[in-house]
């Protein structure tokens, strides 16, 4: 029976081979509804990469997919490495692969680095026992030894792409006597072990698609009388294996149970399933390749990895949930294998939503992770402080030190999280809580027109805001106090401003303020922008716009 690589959870759709024998849906509904339940006993289950790229996007819901699997049912999740290609191994993409996975918040039970019961759990390290298997399939019949050059496998591939067929094998040694296949690699002549796919096909039941195992013959090569054998190489020539025989071999021996078809052997096959590629939105395949989709750089720009678990896990997969904010416990309790048939086009701004949600909840729980969400934050201040990058002159609080920073930071992070997306753009938006901006850049062109012309125009009645304010005292100065006194300005204007509501009063009093102590910039509402920043910073701010409305007859800008 056909040896195929079909992982369980796996990082990309049917695969060329299988897709060739992918029938239409013929599940029965009972069959469809079960094949969605998880199975009744522990699932053993395993992420294997290669340490040829690095851990992206991708390849995190692979192996998040496996973990949810294994924990949802009370099984193990082991990490095998796949580092049989030497010449395309990166150095230090084995160790950026454990740091990354447990930065992500998935940790293993098996491992090369932890070991476990079925090691060793790198591929490298297993070599005997793959040349053990191949010798029992070249015994069996059903594989055997390809003795083809590669420059004559090269001319073959190029015939067939001109005449526009897919490049397989045309089983040159498939018919070699025992005997004289043995003679020549027993004198050192260099050889392959190839696979013998047979004509028709086994069938298995995908998890997704449903039965798989149709034969469909190409019939343009049928015509141009070309023999076509996808016959894939098992054992290179160097003695290595490749992922054909070695993810068949290892899932058996470390007793995975949701994972790939192993027939030939006549071992009992795993159970198994296909979930569909994620694409960009050029709907490419994102690639370990690609450095930007490297997990590394989502580490890098502040996601926090509860969140970036969140939304690989809403790609390719339906539940049943009204929100779709989950956390990691939450993913394992509402598991199941209730995958979406195609590929998927990853959305960005989805997590950006999720980002938010999850500053939000740090925020309000006011644990451990919101302790460390203000560290990460506080490192970009400290960095701007020491080089500001967005305007040179600028001189940042000077009473804001130390533990005063923090807790100003501490307090902004609090009013602002539900909107956080990470360290750089918060402050980029809440600089002006850190910062001293010099009163003759406050004429620059950053003040919308709607609103120079409007402060401008009710210039001698909003005089009253500033004196309104001062009579607050240090000690009154609070959140609740500079709310009910700004409502108390809207009494006062109002009978200056008669033929104004209320509520435009009140918005125009806001635009005043937030144009004077935010520097317009948006934030918290300000009563809670003015208690952040405290009595002495709000007043100042107010008196430079006053002077600049009093001196330019022409609204903020001259």
């Amino acid at each position: 029976m056909l040896l195929r690589r079909i992982f369980h959870i796996q990082n990309q759709a049917i695969c060329q081979q299988c897709r060739r024998y992918v029938s239409s849906p013929i599940l029965r509904v009972e069959q469809r509804r079960t094949s969605q339940q998880l199975p009744p006993t522990p699932a053993r289950t395993r992420f294997a990469p290669s340490p040829t790229g690095y851990l992206h996007l991708g390849s995190l819901r692979t192996a998040l997919f496996n973990y949810l699997l294994s924990k949802a049912t009370g099984g193990q999740f082991l990490l095998r490495i796949e580092d049989t290609d030497k010449r395309r191994t990166i150095a230090d993409a084995e160790e950026r692969l454990y740091r990354d996975l447990r930065w992500a918040g998935l940790d293993w039970d098996e491992g090369p680095d932890i070991g476990g019961s079925y090691g060793p759990y790198k591929q490298s390290e297993r070599t005997s026992l793959y040349e053990e298997h191949a010798k029992k399939l070249l015994k069996s019949g059903h594989a055997y030894r390809c003795f083809c050059s590669v420059e004559k496998l090269s001319e073959l591939a190029r015939r067939r792409s001109n005449l526009g067929l897919p490049s397989d094998y045309d089983r040159t040694c498939e018919g070699l006597p025992s005997e004289l296949s043995d003679e020549r690699a027993g004198a050192g002549q260099a050889f392959v072990v190839r696979l013998r796919v047979p004509a028709v096909p086994p069938e298995y039941v995908d998890l997704v698609y449903g039965l798989v195992g149709k034969p469909n013959r190409n019939r343009k090569a049928q015509i141009l009388g070309e023999a076509l054998y996808e016959d894939p190489i098992l054992l290179k020539s160097d003695g290595l294996p490749t992922y054909h025989l070695a993810n068949v071999v290892d899932d058996h021996h470390m007793k995975i149970t949701h994972v790939v078809r192993a027939a030939a052997f006549g071992w009992e096959p795993p159970e198994y399933a296909h979930v569909g590629l994620l694409q960009d939105s050029s709907h490419q395949k994102f690639s370990k390749r690609k450095g930007d989709l490297s997990i590394r750089r989502f580490e890098e720009q502040g996601i926090f990895p509860e969140a970036l678990l969140n939304y690989v896990a809403l790609y390719g997969w339906s539940h049943t949930k009204t929100n779709d904010v989950m956390s990691l416990s939450d993913l394992i309790e509402t598991f199941d294998l209730k995958f979406t048939k195609g590929n998927t086009v990853v959305e960005p701004h989805k997590l950006v939503y999720l980002q938010k949600k999850y500053a939000a909840k740090y925020a309000y729980e006011n644990g451990s992770q919101f302790e460390g969400l203000v560290d990460r934050v506080l490192g970009e201040i400290q960095q701007e402080f020491k080089a500001p990058s967005w305007h040179p002159d600028l001189v940042y609080l000077n009473h804001l030190v130390d533990n005063d920073l923090r807790t100003r930071l501490t307090e902004v992070l609090r009013g602002t999280a539900k909107n956080y997306t990470n360290p750089k753009d918060f402050f980029t938006n809440y600089k002006y809580f850190f910062y001293d901006q010099p009163p003759q850049e406050l004429h620059s062109g950053d003040v919308p027109e709607g609103t120079r012309t409007t402060l401008m125009g009710l210039w001698p009645q909003l005089r009253t805001v500033n004196a309104t304010f001062r009579d607050v005292h240090l000690e009154a100065w609070t959140d609740d106090s500079l709310k009910e006194k700004a409502s108390t300005l809207v009494g006062l204007i109002s009978s200056k401003l008669k033929e104004t509501s209320s509520k435009e009063i009140y918005k125009i009093i806001q635009m005043y303020l937030r144009c004077a102590v935010a520097r317009g910039s948006s934030g918290p509402p300000m009563h809670t922008t003015m208690a952040i920043l405290g009595r002495d910073t709000c007043l100042r701010r107010l008196d430079e716009l006053a002077d600049l409305l009093d001196n330019d007859t022409q609204g903020i800008i001259e």
